[in-house]
């Protein structure tokens, strides 16, 4: 049964006792009102995805004239809203407020309880209950009504509501047996396909024999031998003894029991007639064969009739027992079937998905049981007392996709706190229907995950792709309120105006983020990242974004981040040497790590190399270069790739040595760094050994061609959480 156990929680929010399952899955939905006989075949079900959560509002407290709230009524509920996560503050508070037995201070616990746990199905009963003794029924049932509203698998509250209304209600008036009938449909419609609703089937039936209508008790009956539950086989039993205990036209409706009596008295005439033949070669000559009345139903006709009921019935309950047995692990593996704010374990969570699965699995024909005899026929879409039809293709699908729905709303019930199974949900219902699906979403963000960032982003891009950009915003938004400093948060709402053509907007609220993250500098500079990035490439103006990174510069010398995305921005543009050597200088004199100017400055060499127009700015650049590296103690190689993995020393002919990496062989031969190259005519010789060497140095293998591989400054960059 769905939610069970809330009411059984302690003070400190640890279950002491529960007892129940939720809903399981039927075949076919009962029709949701009930003629005399019952004996028109029901209509494919219909499904409802599950309460819509702008239906879910507290009836109004009002105030009572009770004198003040108690004592510690303010304090304990300060505790409760203060971290409304904290399960036990809550039953404290309620625990409280139901020992002082103060109305006003009761409602109000009661209604912020509920609005914020509200499958704890146990203090809807209470709350009703708390409304009943002080005498005001109607709004028992209102509260009753809206628990049902949000949990409609419970099969405790449902049950509780009708024992309400057979309290409350004047059954000697003629509307109370409809009134009271309605809620049974209503009840067995929504719960009575729970694995454990046995309690509900069986109180619909005895209130009609208590109500004197045989034929109702049996068409219930009937209904229940589909429904693949726990004690199906009680249910069984049930029939046999109802149909036993009365006369078959009390219980049957006219059509089958004029159908079945007409096919017992053909049957019954075909053996008379051949005992008559055999009894008349042994019957004396001239004794007359005697006289049997004419429209008069012997015992042994009634009980013929009995027996074809049985055979009828018979098949129906051999196929619901197959549906039982197919699900009964699946059912066993479900250890806590209500909902609770204690985590579930890895097991639970897998029994679930598997369960899902196997549910899913059988909307395809090809993963049907193969050891499933084909000759039988599968009569629970049809009417039990009707002979069986021919079931189209469409609604067998429909059939094993309401399957699928009331398993999904079940697992919702007891993992309503995941993100993974409403996610699962949406995505199933989103083939079949937008609407169902963005419903799912609705109910999860608003009702149960109302702090899970994650759910309310996939909320705003099922609504983006479905193109309601207003509605994408508006969850973006809500969420940033409700959980402000989210950096994905903005981000996503940067990238919805992106993709939306709205440039403007998109770089406003970026901006808004830099100016409001100056106290936090690492946020500030991921912004300002941001920022720039989207002014460089989409705004096609490098000075904006330029100066958005020197400004964050100024917060944050020390953020290597934007000293490199500076960097990339003037290298990628129009080559700039004074620009880019602007850049390396301020790195080389901000307050970073050694190994990370010396990247700097090698990357200042290697753009001189390439874009320099003089030798002579080449070699001032490399000269600075050596000095640093000379300062800072690393070795040419370290400062390349920051490798600190152990170096080989390998001997040349002349003595000189190299640092080789011991992963990566060098695949040509090496020129010493401190050989000059051949002589140059016209120039200095200390120059020529100076920049040979480095130009030896700079095409050793090692250093991948020259490339820029180890400078990648798309990469994702996100603040330290």
């Amino acid at each position: 049964m769905a939610a069970e156990g809330c009411d059984e929680l302690s003070g400190n929010g640890e279950l002491e006792e529960s007892s129940a399952m939720e809903a399981s899955e039927v075949p076919a939905l009962p029709p949701t009102e009930m003629s005399e006989e019952n004996g028109s075949p029901p209509e494919a079900p219909q499904v409802s995805v599950g309460p819509d959560p702008a239906t879910f509002c507290m009836p109004p407290a009002t105030e009572d004239e009770e004198g003040e709230i108690p004592a510690d009524f303010e304090r304990l509920w300060k505790v409760a809203h203060d971290n409304p996560q904290d399960f036990t503050s809550w039953t404290e508070l309620l625990q409280y407020c139901e020992q002082e037995s103060h109305m006003t201070a009761s409602r109000r616990a009661l209604e912020a309880f509920l609005a914020r746990y509200p499958l704890c199905y146990g203090y809807w009963k209470k709350y009703a209950d708390l409304e009943r003794r002080a005498g005001y029924n109607n709004k028992a049932e209102e509260v009753c009504i809206q628990g049902l509203q949000v949990i409609p698998l419970s099969v405790d509250l449902w049950i509780h509501y009708i024992n309400l209304l057979l309290g409350t209600l004047d059954m000697n008036l003629p509307e109370s047996p409809d009134r009271i009938r309605s809620v049974f449909e209503e009840g067995v419609s929504a719960a009575g396909l729970d694995f454990h609703s046995d309690r509900l089937w069986d109180l619909y039936v005895e209130w009609e024999k208590e109500q004197g209508n045989m034929k109702n008790a049996a068409a219930v009956l009937d209904r229940v031998l589909r429904a693949p539950t726990q004690l199906y086989n009680t249910h069984y039993d049930k029939l046999k003894e109802h149909l036993n205990g009365h006369e078959p036209k009390d219980v049957l409706s006219p059509e089958e029991y004029e159908e079945l009596r007409a096919f017992c008295r053909q049957t019954q005439k075909a053996e008379r007639a051949e005992q008559a033949q055999e009894e008349e070669e042994e019957r004396p000559p001239g004794e007359e064969e005697p006289a049997t009345p004419e429209g008069t139903d012997s015992e042994e006709l009634m009980q013929k009739i009995r027996e074809q009921v049985l055979i009828r019935r018979d098949n129906v309950y051999q196929d619901n027992e197959g549906e039982v047995r197919k699900r009964w692990n699946f059912e066993d593996a479900i250890k806590r079937p209500y909902f609770h704010v204690k985590p579930l374990d890895r097991v639970q969570l897998r029994a679930w998905h598997t369960y899902l699965d196997w549910e899913i699995a059988q909307l395809n024909p090809d993963t049907k049981d193969p050891q499933q005899d084909p000759d039988q026929v599968d009569t629970e879409g049809s009417e039990v007392t009707a002979k069986p039809q021919e079931e189209t293709q469409d609604t067998a699908v429909s059939r094993d996709d309401y399957k699928v729905r009331i398993l999904f709303e079940r697992c919702l019930i007891a993992c309503a706190l995941y993100e993974e199974f409403w996610i699962r949900y949406n995505q199933y219902l989103e083939t079949q229907s937008v609407d169902e699906a963005r419903a799912v979403l609705r109910r999860a963000c608003e009702v149960h995950l109302a702090n899970k960032p994650n759910i309310h982003l996939q909320w705003a891009t099922f609504e983006e792709r479905h193109g309601d950009l207003t509605e994408a915003r508006r969850v973006l938004e809500s969420l940033e309120k409700s959980l402000p400093g989210l950096a994905v948060v903005r981000l996503r709402r940067a990238a919805l105006e992106r993709r939306a053509g709205q440039l403007d907007q998109s770089e406003a609220l970026l901006r808004e983020a830099v100016e409001e993250s100056k106290e936090k500098p690492t946020l500030h500079a991921f912004y300002s990242i941001k920022l720039a990035r989207l002014l460089l490439k989409l705004g096609r103006n490098p000075g904006r974004a330029r100066g958005v990174l020197q400004e964050a510069l100024e917060i944050s010398p020390d953020n290597d981040k934007l000293h490199l995305n500076l960097l990339e921005l003037e290298v990628s543009g129009d080559p700039s040497a004074e620009a880019v050597q602007e850049c390396v200088t301020r790195a080389l004199a901000a307050p970073l790590a050694p190994h990370t100017k010396i990247l700097f400055s090698q990357r200042g060499l290697q753009f001189a190399e390439d874009y320099s127009n003089s030798i002579e700015s080449v070699l001032s650049v490399y000269e600075e270069h050596q000095k640093l590296l000379k300062e800072l103690g690393g070795t040419k190689r370290e400062a390349e790739n920051g490798d600190e993995e152990t170096e080989k020393l390998m001997k040349s002919e002349d003595g000189s040595a190299v640092a080789v990496s011991a992963q990566d062989p060098p695949t040509m031969p090496h020129v010493p760094i401190t050989t000059p190259p051949p002589p140059v005519m016209g120039a200095d010789a200390s120059a020529q050994a100076g920049y040979g060497g480095y130009s030896s140095w700079y095409q050793q293998p090692q250093y991948g061609s020259y490339g820029y591989q180890n400078w990648n400054y798309n990469q994702g960059y996100y603040p330290p959480s």
